[in-house]
């Protein structure tokens, strides 16, 4: 990111909108965004290469199919891009992923310029795809300020998507074992 030109852009971005960026409390507003979107996408590029979603740590645990290691596993995070949660559900194969690793597959999704839609359809399939879950299921439920703030302004207004992959989308029982432990209150 080239700093200067981002903070010189904040500065005709103010002062489009009517304002002055060298008054007294807008003085340090272009740094501020442009830490601002330094943070939010964050390692964006990085990220993106080397966005396999396949354990690669020795801490990665094997396990055998014969001992039974073929539930349903699910983790409710409340990162996302967004104001809200984000649930994944999936079937090992081989290995268990960690929890840490679950979140950091949404991470690399969400450090984007997003929208929660496209996000939930690209958490899911880096898995099922390379055969390392025969099913995934990803919900998103989340609230907007673009919702909150402007237009309709209603605060309490949940966008919930979805998206099944494999046996969540083949099998009913499956697909509504992982809605209950979703919808299950802690």
């Amino acid at each position: 990111m080239n700093e200067e030109r981002v903070k010189q852009l904040i500065c005709e971005l103010l002062t489009e909108i009517g304002e002055d960026p060298e008054r007294e409390g807008l003085k340090k507003t272009p740094e501020r965004v442009m830490r601002a979107y330094q943070f939010l996408t964050q390692d964006t590029n990085k990220r993106r290469k080397r966005s396999s979603t396949t354990p690669s740590s020795p801490r990665s645990q094997q396990y055998d199919h014969r001992q039974g290691y073929r539930n349903l596993q699910s983790v409710r995070t409340s990162h996302a891009a967004f104001f809200g949660r984000c649930h994944i559900g999936y079937i090992p194969r081989a290995k268990l992923l960690g929890v840490s690793k679950l979140c950091r597959i949404v991470d690399v999704f969400a450090r984007r310029l997003q929208i929660q839609e496209r996000l939930t359809a690209q958490i899911g399939p880096g898995n099922h795809d390379r055969g390392q879950c025969p099913g995934v299921g990803v919900v998103m439920e989340c609230r907007h300020l673009c919702k909150m703030m402007r237009g309709v302004q209603k605060q309490n207004a949940v966008m919930t998507t979805s998206s099944v992959l494999g046996c969540f989308h083949d099998e009913a029982a499956t697909r509504a074992e992982f809605l209950a432990l979703i919808n299950h209150k802690t």
